[in-house]
């Protein structure tokens, strides 16, 4: 019977812990500043996960006491908060740990090894041309895989000196 119903201790342990978790969750989330909530790099997402997860575990777990769990919850906000200041300031831990955006289309040319390396194909930049409220290729000068995942368009009219596009990205494949 205990699959179905095990008493109201595990039930009060559940409010008491998911109370109590999420006002603390909140509140480091935002003393930790906007740092921890800003586009997920592979490292956010990471911690984003492992996050979420131990917060699950706890909810469900009656064995983890709350002062564990909530333990637990900041360390891991403050270990993000530790790699993202290190890697503020330390360009080799900031190569080691972020991927740099990669030029993947650039004034008429798809960057065929790069969409290879990346598993991208051509449709991939046409939508995210379409997604920029662009009809053509032609209004486009660069298309660049960013750091989060995300597919940035980069207009004719938006280019200028390409001063943010190939000093991060890289030289353009010749044909």
């Amino acid at each position: 019977m205990t699959q179905y119903w095990d008493g109201w201790d595990p039930i009060i342990h559940t409010v008491i812990t998911l109370t109590a978790g999420y006002i603390a969750l909140l509140i480091i989330l935002r003393l930790s500043g906007p740092r921890t909530m800003a586009n997920m790099t592979p490292l956010d997402f990471i911690v984003a996960v492992t996050i979420g997860s131990a917060f699950g575990r706890v909810l469900t777990a009656v064995d983890v006491p709350l002062a564990q769990a909530l333990l637990t919850l900041a360390l891991l906000v403050l270990l993000q908060w530790l790699l993202a200041w290190v890697r503020g300031r330390s360009p080799k831990m900031r190569r080691l740990l972020d991927a740099p955006p990669v030029l993947i289309y650039y004034q008429g040319k798809f960057q065929r090894k790069a969409l290879r390396k990346h598993q991208l194909v051509e449709d991939d930049v046409h939508t995210a041309v379409r997604n920029s409220s662009r009809g053509s290729l032609g209004e486009v000068s660069a298309v660049i895989l960013e750091q989060n995942g995300g597919l940035v368009v980069i207009g004719d009219d938006q280019l200028g000196d390409g001063s943010s596009v190939l000093n991060y990205t890289g030289r353009a494949e010749d044909d």
